[in-house]
């Protein structure tokens, strides 16, 4: 299941970046946070692919959805300029931003080589 985050749950559960400027991750296991808007074609052609993905890896990967009309700070603290964008953000390293509706195999490939999770 993916799960919707508003800025305080963000600051919590994925990263504070108001406390800190390096980046720390906070998650138990590896992310996806997917910027969506409800108006937007392409966020509702990858919402479904998202779902499955979560339930197809289950506790070894978290998928959070932050709505960019909603969440407005929390979109412009990471520069979103177009949606879908996807928040990518393994257990160690940097995070990785992509923007666009990535086909499942993309995002597998993705899972796989930047978050370091397997099936």
């Amino acid at each position: 299941m993916t799960e919707n985050l508003t800025k305080e749950t963000f600051l919590e559960k994925v990263f504070n970046f108001e406390q800190d400027k390096e980046w720390a991750f906070k998650g138990k296991v590896p992310a996806i946070i997917d910027f969506y808007a409800d108006w937007c074609g392409p966020c509702k052609m990858i919402a479904p692919v998202l779902e499955q993905l979560s339930e197809e890896y289950g506790d070894k990967l978290t998928i959070y959805k932050v709505d960019t009309e909603v969440e407005q700070e929390l979109s412009a603290a990471f520069g979103i300029r177009s949606i879908p964008s996807m928040l990518f953000c393994p257990m160690d390293g940097q995070p990785e931003m992509a923007s666009g509706a990535l086909p499942k195999a993309q995002l597998e490939q993705v899972i796989k080589d930047v978050l370091k999770v397997e099936k």
